[in-house]
């Protein structure tokens, strides 16, 4: 399989993607709407998702259900961030599993967080794993989906502008997707238009009205990006409303085409 071929798997160009991330449990252990890991793969399919972001246990676990429906796409998270709620530099970033493996699995993509609020050692420590990563990916024509964020800030107009600084830094390694949370829709276009590489939006933690979601994604895709990674302000919320909200998403998402 080629890069291409990945890439137009995960973020197709005759819509905008909606990958539903439910890897949390890595970092979050048991979390509410995701008692059951395994559960929200048969539950969302089929109502716009066009894939989803999953933890290798998923992934091990749900193979038959993917081979059933080949329409979805998975991104596999190789790595995770202990303790998420400091934010005093003491937190620790490593691997947990390699890209050969995930191209074993079969996976269209791979995900890591590029988490910037840490001391300039690990810093430079996490620039050499997504440096090592990059290579890999390249060598096995598979893209790297890279996440710059300072994790657990709050979000303040500083860490903005930082994570904007910090998406850069991302693209100069040689990111192939860079995830960002949505820093507004002026910041989301001049992004796209810089960096030239594909954008995808991260939806966060559950917060606001489903109105609320539905603006910020179109203003997200009216500026350019490729796609949003929505999980926690869909499957948080009660069974009507987040039908009917993922309904409204998938119209909207449709509404776009990318050149290839």
């Amino acid at each position: 399989m080629s890069m291409t071929y990945r890439l137009r798997r995960t973020l197709p160009s005759h819509r905008a993607a909606i990958i539903m991330p439910v890897d949390h449990g890595l970092i979050f252990d048991r979390i509410e709407g995701l008692e059951t890991p395994s559960s929200p793969f048969a539950r969302w399919a089929g109502k716009g998702v066009t894939g989803f972001m999953l933890t290798p246990g998923q992934v091990r676990q749900t193979e038959s259900f993917f081979a059933a429906h080949p329409e979805l796409t998975r991104v596999l998270t190789i790595d995770t961030y202990y303790d998420y709620r400091q934010l005093d530099g003491a937190g620790s970033h490593d691997l947990i599993t390699t890209v050969e493996d995930a191209v074993r699995m079969g996976v269209d993509a791979v995900k890591m967080l590029f988490p910037w609020n840490m001391s300039n050692r690990e810093r430079v420590a996490l620039c050499h794993r997504v440096g090592k990563v990059i290579s890999a990916c390249d060598r096995w024509d598979i893209p790297l989906v890279l996440e710059p964020v300072l994790i657990g800030a709050p979000r303040t107009e500083e860490v903005i502008i930082e994570e904007e600084k910090i998406a850069r830094i991302a693209y100069d390694l040689g990111a192939h997707v860079i995830k960002i949370a949505f820093p507004g829709e002026a910041r989301t276009r001049r992004l796209v238009e810089e960096l030239r590489v594909p954008l995808v939006i991260a939806g966060g933690p559950l917060a606001g009205s489903p109105a609320d979601t539905l603006d910020a994604v179109d203003q997200t895709i009216r500026a350019g990006a490729r796609g949003v990674i929505v999980g926690r302000n869909i499957w948080q919320r009660d069974e009507k409303t987040a039908v009917d909200l993922l309904g409204q998403l998938d119209a909207l998402s449709r509404s776009v085409r990318f050149a290839d």
